[in-house]
């Protein structure tokens, strides 16, 4: 591939040092990032390509730690409900879900990354079943992601088995990804899948030596089960069962006891905070700034787009700030700074990526994303702190550019590897046809 020069008004680098280059560039060689400074130290040096993106700022791609991307499906259709208990969830998502078939995933999954690669996010971890239709829109994307398949056995030999088996062949088909990576998806442990499930997925994820992805703690169901059958928190029987030996990304942790904070830091464990979902779900908060304080890993993710219903992660970092500030009654309780690195380095962290990706530093992965300066929200530039400006200020639609592994995605406002119109297009015609099966069958 040769070398590109990428030069920008900006370069914001997210590194531990809090390098900001103005104006900056990043070389790429291949699919790293070979060198990164300011635009002065260039004179004399010889390119294979160089582009000037002129009023741009240049920064790490974002991560999106917790999804469903074949969901955009029902975006919409679950208004007025919680997917945060059983019978919300089940009475509006899984009774469509039991007559949606295989061939309505592909669009689905295809919008949902155009939608991500537009709001600036490279990098995904998505938790579904039928990863056969998800893998190839995915690849076909361009996007990084770690990709879940999603098991719920509700305790039944039968499904156990055959969902197990299917995650098998599934990480099977995913050991040369590329930038794809397997896991496994328990959909949540101890609510719908039983302690004999769990065993069987912590040795496929070591056998394959990958993560869990889990929803845990939003509504304390597994709590009152561990307590009720074991006497003591779900956090202790999860790591007495070695389930916490695994990377174990864990979406939500609204009703996590801050007493089994110090047992998690010491893990590869992540809460995956995801604003817009609690609220729309009216399901709470988290204790973040005490998961925080713990040394717990902490990320930010949409979660699925049903009733969130954006995959916009400027707009869960804005969210985020906000909620936390008036949780606490204190103006900035979570700095800007350390929202920023919950949507990049955390979600990097989290998947075992953070010396691949989530800042911007020689021998990184090139994953890069640039943001218009001449939009709304920047000015007064030499007033507002360019942390604050990407957190309050602006949002995914000021993203411009978008790279992945050193390949444009999305170049100066078009998508490079997606046809969004047409897949838009397909999934408005499989959504008719869900519809159409659902009120055949009486649920809508």
């Amino acid at each position: 591939m040769g070398s590109t020069l990428i030069r920008a008004e900006q370069v914001v680098t997210l590194d531990d040092a809090d390098r900001i280059y103005e104006p900056g560039y990043v070389l790429v060689e291949d699919d790293r990032i070979a060198a990164i400074g300011p635009q002065a130290g260039l004179s004399g040096r010889h390119f294979d390509e160089t582009i000037d993106l002129g009023p741009r700022l240049l920064m790490p791609g974002l991560v999106n730690a917790h999804t469903h991307s074949p969901m955009v499906l029902f975006r919409g259709m679950v208004e007025g409900h919680s997917l945060f208990n059983f019978d919300g969830w089940y009475n509006t998502i899984r009774v469509v879900e039991e007559v949606m078939t295989p061939d309505m995933i592909g669009a689905a999954v295809g919008v949902s990354c155009a939608e991500m690669i537009r709001t600036g996010t490279t990098t995904f971890a998505d938790q579904y079943f039928w990863m056969d239709q998800i893998v190839p829109q995915v690849r076909r994307s361009g996007l990084r992601a770690a990709l879940a398949y999603g098991i719920v056995e509700l305790g039944d030999k039968a499904a156990r088995t055959r969902e197990l088996a299917a995650a098998t062949a599934f990480l099977q088909s995913m050991q040369d990804g590329g930038r794809l990576r397997g896991w496994v998806g328990p959909h949540a442990f101890f609510v719908d899948n039983s302690e004999e499930a769990m065993a069987l997925e912590l040795a496929l994820a070591q056998r394959f030596d990958t993560g869990l992805h889990v929803h845990f703690g939003t509504s304390g169901e597994e709590e009152r089960y561990s307590q009720s059958h074991y006497g003591h928190s779900a956090v202790t029987q999860m790591a007495a069962m070695g389930l916490l030996q695994q990377p174990l990304l864990a979406a939500h942790c609204l009703a996590l006891p801050e007493s089994d904070l110090p047992l998690l830091s010491a893990t590869r464990f992540t809460a995956v905070i995801a604003p817009s979902s609690f609220m729309r779900n009216a399901a709470g908060l988290p204790p973040l700034l005490a998961l925080r304080r713990a040394g717990v890993n902490t990320a930010l993710g949409t979660d699925n787009v049903t009733n969130n219903n954006s995959y916009d992660m400027f707009k869960e970092m804005q969210i985020l700030g906000k909620l936390m500030a008036l949780q606490h009654r204190t103006p900035n309780a979570l700095p800007t700074r350390e929202i920023l690195e919950m949507a990049t380095m955390g979600g990097a962290r989290a998947l075992g990526l953070e010396d691949e990706i989530g800042s911007l530093q020689v021998g990184k992965k090139a994953d890069v994303i640039a943001l218009d300066l001449h939009e709304i929200g920047w000015a007064p530039r030499n007033g507002q702190d360019v942390y604050t400006a990407l957190v309050y200020a602006v949002s995914g639609m000021h993203v411009r550019d978008v790279m992945v592994d050193g390949t444009w995605l999305y170049r100066d406002g078009a998508w490079k590897t997606l046809d969004y119109r047409q897949l838009v297009k397909a999934l408005e015609a499989d959504a008719a046809r869900l519809a159409h099966a659902s009120r055949l069958k009486g649920d809508l």
